[in-house]
């Protein structure tokens, strides 16, 4: 299939791993130039490296958590056509140990990064009357997990500001979207698996079945995403093709957020 993506510009934070690298490598290999970031050089590096392959890249070496880190990004791309909030961190810690900086921690990555980068480009598409602006959100947003209340607080945030900004784009070419993977394998996800369950020295695919077993039951796949499957999801939302999803969150989460919620 054909997603019309050819001659477009896309930003995708967060991308040097994991669902970032998948959907820049995606939207590379449809024809968009894509800007990956990092703020490590190396592994940007690698990344571009990566990338690369698939189709034309451009790296920005910047820390979009802060404020710094975006302006410097801006200065570095100005104009976008397609921008995926993807950047984020999380971690497993008791409610009850969870200090005030690692609540503003959160919110700064997972939530600050991507307004900070909207409140630049959303008002360019709008004045070229076409763009996408989609946010890498979880299905912790809607079910969340009390072994990280603050991940799961930031992911909410999200799918408010995704639809605030997608009533601004009534009658244009412009669409915001949120996108809610499940747990998805990654070296981050591994560890945080390992981190949680009750026997850490097994093996992988034995922890993997505990998490799912005994932490997200409600699992229909049962098994750890692919980031290219999201990926995939993520790459017809930004095309022409889905001009007409606007202001949804669409579920990628393997079935663990049941239909009523």
């Amino acid at each position: 299939m054909d997603l019309q993506l050819k001659g477009k510009t896309a930003l995708v934070t967060g991308s040097t791993a994991g669902i970032g690298l998948a959907i820049a490598e995606r939207l590379a290999a449809e024809g968009v130039e894509v800007v990956i970031t990092g703020r490590s050089q190396d592994k940007l590096d690698a990344a571009a490296t990566q990338v690369g392959k698939a189709g034309r890249v451009r790296a920005a070496l910047a820390d979009p958590a802060t404020a710094q880190g975006t302006a410097t990004l801006i200065e570095a791309v100005p104009a976008i056509d397609i921008l995926v909030n993807n950047l984020g961190i999380y971690e497993a810690k008791p409610f009850t140990e969870i200090t005030d900086e690692d609540w503003f921690r959160f919110f700064e990555t997972n939530v600050m990064s991507g307004i900070r980068l909207s409140r630049h480009y959303f008002p360019k598409m709008l004045e070229a009357n076409w763009g996408r602006v989609i946010f890498i959100a979880s299905e912790s947003a809607l079910l969340i997990p009390g072994e990280m209340v603050h991940y799961g607080m930031t992911k909410t945030a999200q799918l408010s500001i995704a639809r605030g900004m997608a009533e601004q784009t009534r009658g244009t070419g412009v669409t915001v979207n949120s996108v809610l993977p499940g747990p998805t394998r990654s070296e981050g996800i591994v560890e945080f698996i390992r981190s949680v369950v009750d026997n850490k020295n097994a093996p992988e695919a034995e922890r993997e079945s505990e998490f799912f077993n005994k932490l997200r039951p409600l699992s229909l796949i049962r098994r750890l995403i692919e980031a290219e499957e999201i990926a995939s999801m993520v790459a017809f939302l930004a095309s022409p093709l889905a001009a007409v999803t606007n202001g949804a969150a669409l579920r990628a989460e393997g079935g663990i957020v049941p239909t009523i919620a």
